[in-house]
């Protein structure tokens, strides 16, 4: 079966290649390298022995897109990830990403609408919740209004899939949710490989800890929880992987209750910034150089999942511990420094 992976070649797509892969899967990537290197791909021939098709393509050339889908109208599903991520970016450069992340995933739509027939897993976030009221979150509290470009991006994004799916039965989608995706794969051959400053707190700490930053800056420590600090749920990517794999044969497998479904995808335990610091230094055993500098605009106090539904119904359950994806996270660093 032919899956396309949109940003196959970014930090979460690429995991998701090489569980693809493992599981028997033909792969074609579409990345159009803004945000990842084209060396990704060596990684994921090493791991599983299999090349995956690539193709360098920017998605909001609609052209483009439509001439794809006609010489690939065989597709058995889409996984979407190509968008950008970073929540403080989006309220710098907000036009950036209304056109990055909404008309890129309306072309993607509009073909498989065309050929008649789409499985297809939308990268959504945990950001669609905004602040909520209660933790930890299930897929049933409520969406509020996004905090920042980025997080609406995502709530319009779920909005025009769903919308979708009410009118072309064909189509079926399911949209996961996930928190905060962190660490790289075991062998340390794909990883995470921002371009830049990182916007997340993993890489940034990683970066630290290896000298290429000089200072780790904690947004805040007067938020209403125990340490002060923000909480977060801290899920491994290739944990994370595994849930997009069992979300396409849901779908492939025709398990699917309705054509358009969600899922949390977490570990449902949540760490704070500090709580995070702590334990890299313990696995790596490096102390980190970090200061508490002023709140950071965009930033919700704590987000942490309940995964029940995404437990019981795709079969699925995080399994990797908050210290061993930190430890996988600076094996990769060293790794890319070495």
């Amino acid at each position: 079966m032919k899956i396309l992976v949109t940003g196959g070649l970014g930090f979460i797509g690429s995991h998701v290649v090489v569980e693809l892969q493992n599981e028997g899967f033909e792969v074609i990537i579409i990345d159009n390298l803004s945000n990842s290197s084209e060396k990704v791909k060596d990684g994921i021939v090493s791991i599983t022995d299999t090349q995956p098709v690539f193709e360098n393509l920017d998605l909001r050339n609609k052209e483009s897109v439509q001439d794809f889908f006609k010489r690939h109208n065989d597709l058995s599903g889409v996984i979407h990830f190509a968008a950008s991520k970073a929540v403080g970016e989006s309220v710098e450069n907000p036009l950036l990403y209304y056109e990055n992340n909404l008309n890129t995933l309306i072309y993607l739509l509009q073909e498989q609408q065309k050929i008649g027939k789409g499985n297809f897993i939308f990268s959504s976030s945990c950001t669609v919740y905004g602040q909520a009221d209660e933790m930890p979150i299930t897929e049933a509290n409520s969406v509020k209004p996004a905090e920042s470009p980025y997080g609406n991006t995502k709530q319009i994004g779920e909005e025009i899939i769903r919308d979708t799916c009410k009118v072309s039965k064909n189509i079926n989608a399911i949209a996961l949710r996930y928190f905060n995706p962190i660490g790289s794969h075991d062998s340390a051959k794909i990883g995470e490989l921002p371009i830049g400053v990182p916007q997340n707190l993993i890489p940034y700490i990683t970066q630290t800890a290896a000298g290429l930053r000089e200072q780790l800056s904690v947004f805040g420590d007067d938020y209403p929880t125990p340490d002060g600090t923000c909480i977060r749920d801290y899920i491994h990517v290739v944990d994370l992987a595994k849930a997009h794999v069992a979300a396409l044969k849901r779908l492939i497998e025709k398990k699917n209750k309705n054509n358009y479904e969600v899922y949390n995808i977490g570990t449902g335990t949540g760490s704070s910034v500090l709580e995070v610091i702590n334990a890299f230094e313990k696995v790596s055993k490096q102390k980190l150089n970090y200061k508490i500098v002023d709140r950071r605009e965009g930033d919700v106090i704590s987000a942490y999942a309940d995964t029940t539904k995404a437990n019981k119904e795709l079969g699925w359950k995080a399994e990797t511990s908050l210290e061993d994806a930190l430890a996988s996270a600076w094996k990769w660093e060293q790794k890319i420094r070495g």
